[in-house]
């Protein structure tokens, strides 16, 4: 009975939304919806994608009918569903970034009938991945303002949080073969955490000529955004880190020179989003690692096997992750395993990584169940890293979870508290996060933060392999820590400024010369980028300070007012307790945005996306066609193909955002 009321209600709700048409997920009349159905004419095709190395679903591919706009994604199951097809011959496409574009021709589509086709796809080898084109129409409707998701047991119908106030409902595959039904289980709520962010403003110059910020080296929030994106859903506007956005691509930075850990690369052009406006690019590259310069390492695996990291796209994810670090291994590094549910324990005693295949099978064996005592596997990792301490080694706690602590040392300023109590140990930190509905980004970014570590944010298996494999030593080599920058702003030739994002990283003035103050890491070979929105001097200013009394054209700098700007780094050895200080001036010379070089103008699309995504009111005339343009035009070397990935990303945000003002619309 429960069921039936569940169903039903959901069947409101649905032609509620959608001005009482029949939902797209009703059987039609041949599978069962009764005799009063009018005779269909359109038909639906059905199947799966997998592997074809293993067998495996392959969950987020796009299937599309070949010219049309209608196409599919694929479930966790690898199991996708397409209703609505007028009878005819079709050529089926596969596309999934990381895999070989597979298609089937000749595939025929009845009128009132079910076809079926399936799919086994091949991994691309690294490097030669084929860019996707989104040709698939999504169907979504909007339907109010609660952040709860409902499900049924064999397929997906959800009704999920994006932005705060905003709700989505999706339907995917909810035509069961059967004709049937399938019964929901009661709502299961969205309980992701993303901490707030008031974006930065811009300051006039003459009383505020600098900005002070800790670096950021992490990509988690890209990695995330795609997430929702590749799931038809737009991301939380808290869950967009700009800073973040940028950071998780690399750039074609100069190499550091002599001794010191890093380079600093400045450039100065047209801003895209406001005419009237410029764009200071500040790069920094971290001094690659040889194989000879490698330290052997001491690392503490701390897995979560609590019962939330059951679905596929956690602990499942999660050992394939590893499995994959734990090839890149030397065979001096040693490996511990440490893992938390309702209790906690070490499940691998240090062991050298020229048994990899104890360490795998140690792997292997992990089991989901319980609930999750993050405070105390955290404290055990520390304990077993300390205890095992390499002095000229490195030695580093790789944490992965979803973050959704909530037995023993749960709240987010405990677990800070306490690992802030272990950083100046010599332990750095590692924090992979992994799956959806549950996710505490917030949380997991501050024990980074405060850990003298990173965050990365774990999807699929390509951004495992990004971050484990083809990033690793920079994620798992600290070259120097506490590196913060200080720009000083020349009021003769800038009127106000405002950094784009790194608003959990700001600090004050004074914080840039104390050597207590905690700041950001930067790994071996990372590269790290700022961009600041520049008001020139002479132009109106767009300071928030509201002064009455200060006056412009006071200011005279005899000899220098050729400078735009003064850069100062501050940063630490990895073992290092006094900072050392490089400094750079940049001319006010800049160039037109069509002579930047690629990296200026990718990092800027990305900045475009991030402004567009947030509804920043900074955002001025940035839209998502305007990124894509300038993104596609400056992807330069992209071997990985992460750059025609974002292009992929926008374009399929930008559909998602041109459906739910088609919804809005029909709703008013």
């Amino acid at each position: 009975m429960r069921h039936i009321v569940l169903i039903l209600a959901a069947m409101i709700i649905v032609m509620i939304a959608a001005g009482g048409a029949t939902p797209a997920y009703m059987p039609s009349s041949s599978d069962g919806a009764g005799p009063l159905a009018a005779k269909p004419s359109t038909g639906i095709l059905g199947g799966t994608v997998t592997r074809e190395a293993d067998g495996t679903p392959v969950q987020y591919a796009n299937v599309v009918l070949v010219g049309t706009k209608m196409g599919g994604m694929t479930l966790s199951d690898g199991s996708f569903l397409i209703s609505g097809i007028p009878a005819g011959d079709y050529t089926v496409r596969v596309m999934m970034m990381g895999y070989r574009t597979e298609e089937k021709a000749g595939v025929r589509v009845v009128a009132g009938k079910r076809a079926r086709v399936d799919f086994r796809i091949v991994e691309q080898i690294a490097g030669r991945t084929e860019e996707i084109v989104v040709e698939g129409e999504v169907k979504q409707i909007e339907v109010g303002s609660s952040d709860v998701a409902y499900k049924t047991s064999a397929h997906d119908l959800q009704v999920m949080g994006g932005r705060s106030g905003d709700m989505s409902f999706q339907s995917s595959n909810c035509a069961p073969a059967s004709g049937s039904m399938q019964p929901f289980d009661w709502p299961v709520h969205n309980t992701e955490e993303y901490a707030h962010i008031d974006e930065n403003r811009f300051h006039d110059v003459i009383t505020s000529p600098q900005s002070t910020f800790s670096i950021d080296v992490d990509g988690a929030a890209y990695a995330n955004v795609r997430r929702f994106v590749m799931a038809d859903r737009l991301p939380m506007r808290d869950a967009v880190r700009i800073e973040e956005l940028i950071n998780y691509f690399d750039y074609d930075y100069v190499e550091p020179r002599g001794n010191e850990p890093f380079s600093i690369n400045l450039e100065y052009s047209e801003c895209p989003w406001n005419g009237e406006h410029r764009l200071v690019h500040i790069g920094l590259q971290g001094k690659g690692l040889s194989d000879e310069e490698r330290k052997p390492s001491n690392l503490v695996f701390l897995i979560d096997v609590s019962g939330s990291m059951q679905p596929a796209n956690k602990l499942p994810l999660l050992r394939k992750a590893f499995k994959l670090l734990v090839g890149q291994l030397a065979d001096d590094d040693r490996v511990s395993i440490v893992v938390y549910a309702s209790s906690t324990g070490m499940v691998l005693p240090p062991t050298p990584g020229s048994r990899k295949a104890e360490i795998i099978d140690a792997i292997e064996r992990l089991e989901s169940g319980g609930s999750t005592a993050g405070g105390a596997g955290i404290q055990l990792a520390y304990r077993i890293a300390s205890e095992n301490f390499l002095k000229n080694g490195n030695n580093r706690v790789i944490l992965a979870t979803d973050g959704d602590f909530n037995v023993g040392i749960s709240s987010t300023s405990e677990l800070v508290e306490y690992i802030e109590g272990k950083r100046d140990e010599g332990i750095f930190l590692t924090v992979l996060g992994f799956g959806m509905d549950n996710y505490k980004d917030n949380r997991l970014e501050q024990l980074a933060d405060k850990g003298n570590g990173n965050h990365a944010y774990i999807d699929n298996i390509m951004e495992a392999k990004k971050v484990l494999v083809n990033e690793v030593t920079s994620t798992l080599y600290t070259i120097a820590k506490d590196v913060k920058i200080q720009v000083e702003f020349n009021p003769a030739r800038v009127a106000s400024y405002r950094l784009i994002g790194y608003e959990n990283r700001m600090l004050a003035t004074e914080d840039f010369t104390d050597d207590k103050k905690d700041a950001g890491e930067i790994g071996a070979g990372h590269t790290v980028t700022a961009l600041y929105e520049i008001v020139p001097a002479g132009k109106e200013t767009r300071s928030d300070d509201g002064l009455r009394y200060q006056d412009r054209k006071v200011i005279g700098y005899s000899g220098r007012n050729d400078e735009l700007l003064f850069v100062k780094i501050r940063y630490k050895e990895p073992d290092g307790d006094s900072s050392r200080e490089i400094r750079e001036i940049m001319k006010d010379e800049p160039v037109r945005l069509s002579h930047a070089s690629d990296d200026f103008r990718f990092s800027a699309a990305v900045a475009m996306y991030g402004l567009v995504l947030r509804n920043s009111g900074h955002k001025g005339s940035a839209t998502l066609e305007g990124a894509v343009a300038l993104a596609r035009d400056a992807r330069g070397k992209d071997p990985w193909q992460y750059r025609a990935e974002f292009v992929s990303v926008v374009e399929r945000t930008s559909t998602l955002m041109e459906i739910g003002a088609t919804n809005e619309a029909l709703n008013r």
